[in-house]
């Protein structure tokens, strides 16, 4: 009868805290009003699951990718208490819809700003390391889809699934994400690239893959602000004339636009002034173009080496896809606006891990957030979750202090920057025979 009596008291507080508002430690509600407000959404009338709430589950579907929705409206303890202690399935969909993807995508947007405003990160020469780069995420076999995503295709078949392409925005010590923009498969990334500018940090310096290439876009992200510097691999064909030679390998160049590139972008000079830096390392030459043209402030030695951090963003996705997503293939939802909002709110979620991860490390000395297991944290912010519903509303600052600690713990070893591993596409096994045809080619 102990534990009866037991179970029965604690269910019983767990039922008196049914509310939001016990996450205000990991998501300020005033930043999900903000959010909703710029979105243009409201709750009109009192619901059993008030938009709110909705954004919760939102959230635990990257946390709990193995469950349902609706278990995971129940498992996080999210619903305003009434007469019934559960809702309907049927009732989780239609709040998804109500909520719609421009909200979630507001809230991450007003978070990821706040988070970054917040925090202090190691710099380099004054300047906070940031990375952009795509990557691309599965949608759903359906006709939908396929007219809203489109997919990818050569000249001998269509692939099967849809597919998104996204474009992201990390700091890259830390990575906390600053923005991110995507669309159908077809779409060029650059173009993508160019939505992040207006809302690019100042004092920073992004890191861009070789891909990239575009004076048009480099031009504009040095441009709209004060101090926002870019780095790119240089082409081995890129034209130049060289302005001042500051040392053998290090020099001031004007490269020369083109007139397509111009109509493109209205402010577009005929030149553009970088500097062009070569190194050997390892016997191999590598060469940088950049527009930190400063050679006083900015050491040439140093420079070459800051672009092996822009491998930090590759990590991010991974941890994005295998931690968060347990490596499934596909995006769970079906439709196309359902899809949109699932990966704000897959990001929206990867960076509350990721500020909790730097509010971790401000107990250590000397190290980066980047350091601490992702893997671990996200486990540990996951059991917080599961037991903050039999918290009282008073413990949770302790208990999300104590999570704090935890957290700390989970330090990775220094990596190892001697091991070399050759690209290669490994085999998954095949247990059935493939099917080439698409979900609506076999009706």
């Amino acid at each position: 009868m102990r534990l009866e009596n037991e179970l029965a008291t604690a269910f019983t507080s767990c039922n008196t805290f049914h509310s939001f508002e016990k996450y205000a430690e990991l998501l300020s509600p005033e930043l999900i009003k903000q959010g909703f407000e710029q979105a243009g959404v409201a709750t009109i009338r009192k619901r059993r699951l008030p938009l709110e709430t909705v954004l919760w589950s939102v959230i635990g579907m990257a946390l709990y990718r193995q469950s349902s929705v609706w278990d995971i409206a129940t498992q996080m303890d999210i619903m305003l208490p009434n007469k019934k202690p559960l809702v309907a399935p049927s009732a989780i969909v239609q709040a998804r819809q109500r909520l719609g993807p421009d909200a979630v995508k507001e809230v991450f947007k007003v978070m990821a700003k706040q988070g970054y405003k917040d925090n202090q990160f190691e710099t380099w020469a004054g300047l906070n390391l940031l990375a952009v780069d795509g990557v691309v995420w599965r949608a759903a076999d359906t006709h939908e889809n396929h007219q809203e995503f489109e997919t990818q295709s050569n000249q001998h078949r269509e692939n099967i699934y849809p597919q998104i392409r996204m474009v992201c925005h990390m700091e890259l010590t830390s990575h906390q994400l600053i923005n991110s923009a995507f669309s159908g498969y077809r779409t060029n990334e650059m173009k993508l690239a160019e939505e992040l500018i207006e809302d690019t940090p100042d004092n920073s310096l992004t890191i861009f893959d070789k891909g990239y290439y575009s004076l048009g876009l480099l031009h504009n992200w040095h441009q709209a602000g004060k101090q926002r510097h870019w780095m790119i691999p240089a082409r081995k064909d890129l034209n130049y004339e060289v302005l001042n030679k500051l040392s053998k390998n290090d020099h001031i160049i004007r490269l020369k636009t083109t007139l397509q590139s111009r109509k493109k972008f209205e402010n577009l000079p005929s030149h553009v002034e970088a500097r062009l830096i070569t190194k050997s390392i390892k016997g191999k030459q590598y060469r940088v173009l950049t527009s930190m043209v400063d050679p006083i402030r900015f050491a040439s030695d140093e420079m070459v080496e800051l672009y092996r951090y822009r491998w930090e963003i590759e990590l991010g996705y991974r941890e994005m896809k295998q931690t968060l997503l347990n490596s499934e293939y596909v995006l769970r939802s079906k439709r196309p606006d359902m899809i949109r909002q699932e990966l704000w709110g897959l990001m929206l979620c990867y960076n509350l891990i990721r500020l909790g991860m730097t509010a971790a490390a401000t107990k250590l000395d000397a190290i980066w957030p980047n350091r601490l297991s992702f893997a671990s944290c996200s486990m540990a912010i996951t059991h917080f979750f599961a037991v903050l519903p039999l918290t009282s509303p008073g413990n949770i600052p302790k208990a999300y202090e104590a999570l704090l600690t935890q957290m700390s713990c989970f330090v990775l070893p220094e990596r190892r920057e001697d091991r070399k591993y050759h690209r290669w596409v490994k085999p998954k096994p095949k247990k059935y025979p493939l099917n080439r045809k698409n979900a609506n080619q076999l009706n």
